[in-house]
């Protein structure tokens, strides 16, 4: 039980404290940074679940948080603050959201799956941590899933070692349309400077196939992510987490995979599940190499999310 922590009566009065203080500044919630929201005794304990995320277990489960005694903007402020003194926040699609609201919005279309209450396989985030605020809990279901990326390459490598390869080569991503691209391609895996890192998204793998435009997979492509998906999801490799109101989850998405099982919700509205998300950045200072590799990632990233943009836009007008 080590994995989790939870917050003491002198840690809570002091983030009940905190938020008073962000609200007196006036300030609307985004312009609020970590300098709006003191954690003296605090500061400590998230500078060592930082290490941890980012150079240990990949992940830390926080409980506690009053989020019963405020209300969802008071429970807003303070998860965003504490999300300030992680690392950076980051938008999260092109609308510039910066703190999500994960919730099946029962709209009917075809939109992410974390607006859904879909179960959901195995994935990462756009970020270096990716943490959710419990408010409310499905009425059953809607368990927090998560595994090793890395333990789970290392059963693909001894299971299937002819597959590993084109995990570093880029396979079509559906993005639901965000940003006016339909679809772009993507590398599952990179290793640099010593460390594996993933970015596996095989849902949105498989949505892509849909498309016209996209090749489909090939016997071994398909096999890759039959196999890769049903290691992650066999219970050796995961940990399933029942989230209760006031927990905070942060996990690692370069080490980390997550997912959901599906959910049935409320009927009342004010019941229904409600998690508040964060994709955090951190302003770590890297090697000079890893700095080129990274740019050279993003440009890569840039461009071929460009052409595909002009692919859009041109096939718009046909």
């Amino acid at each position: 039980d080590d994995w989790h922590y939870r917050l003491s009566d002198a840690e809570i009065a002091e983030l009940k404290a905190a938020v008073e203080h962000a609200e007196r500044t006036g300030k609307p919630m985004r312009k609020l940074t970590r300098a709006d929201f003191p954690l003296p005794k605090l500061a400590q304990r998230i500078d060592a679940w930082r290490h941890e995320i980012r150079h240990g277990r990949g992940f830390v489960l926080i409980r506690g948080l009053p989020v019963q005694e405020w209300t969802e903007e008071q429970s807003s402020i303070a998860y965003w603050c504490i999300g300030h003194h992680f690392g950076i926040p980051g938008a999260q699609n092109p609308e510039g959201d910066l703190l999500g609201h994960v919730r099946d919005q029962r709209t009917g279309k075809d939109v992410r799956y974390y607006r859904t209450n879909k179960s959901i396989a195995p994935h990462c985030d756009a970020a270096d941590f990716v943490g959710l605020l419990c408010l409310n809990k499905a009425k059953s279901g809607g368990l927090s899933r998560i595994a090793s990326s890395v333990a789970v390459y290392n059963e693909l490598l001894r299971r299937k070692p002819e597959l590993v390869d084109r995990l570093y080569q880029p396979i079509w991503f559906d993005t639901k349309g965000d940003g006016g691209i339909r679809a772009f391609p993507i590398a599952p895996c990179a290793y640099a400077d010593g460390e594996l890192r993933s970015f596996w998204q095989s849902d949105y793998y498989r949505e892509a196939q849909r498309l016209s435009f996209v090749p489909k997979f090939t016997a071994a492509e398909q096999t890759l992510l039959d196999t890769y998906d049903a290691i992650a999801g066999e219970p050796d490799f995961y940990l399933d987490m029942d989230l209760e109101p006031g927990d905070i989850q942060l996990i690692s998405n370069h080490t980390i995979l997550h997912a959901r099982t599906g959910y049935e919700d409320w009927d009342e509205p004010e019941k229904r599940r409600h998690l508040l998300r964060l994709w955090i950045s951190l302003p770590e200072k890297k090697p000079l190499r890893l700095r080129w590799l990274t740019t050279k990632s993003l440009a890569g990233l840039i461009a071929r999310s460009s052409k595909e943009l002009v692919r859009a836009r041109i096939a718009s007008r046909h």
